[in-house]
């Protein structure tokens, strides 16, 4: 007998249910971004100490990281409506 696993925010009227493996398959995409761009930084070391290089780098993680946690925080509140 298969039983259904209850999903974050579904016992709530009118809310719709927050799958955890989609948030986590998200962020996980996110997290790969980010990867992508440190290993960037790191094969391109002459670019690494020019602070234009580093500024434009810290500013595209910061980007992954609040686009990260908006994902996070909706997921938070459409389940936090009690």
């Amino acid at each position: 007998m298969s039983t259904a696993i209850p999903r974050p925010g579904e016992h709530l009227p009118g809310a719709a249910a927050v799958d955890p493996a989609e948030v986590e398959e998200r962020i996980d995409g996110l997290l790969t971004r980010l990867d992508g761009i440190a290993e960037h930084a790191a094969t391109n070391r002459s670019e690494s100490h020019d602070p234009a290089a580093v500024v434009e780098v810290l500013g595209a993680q910061a980007r992954l990281f609040e686009e990260a946690h908006d994902v996070l925080t909706d997921a938070l509140a459409s389940v936090d409506k009690v």
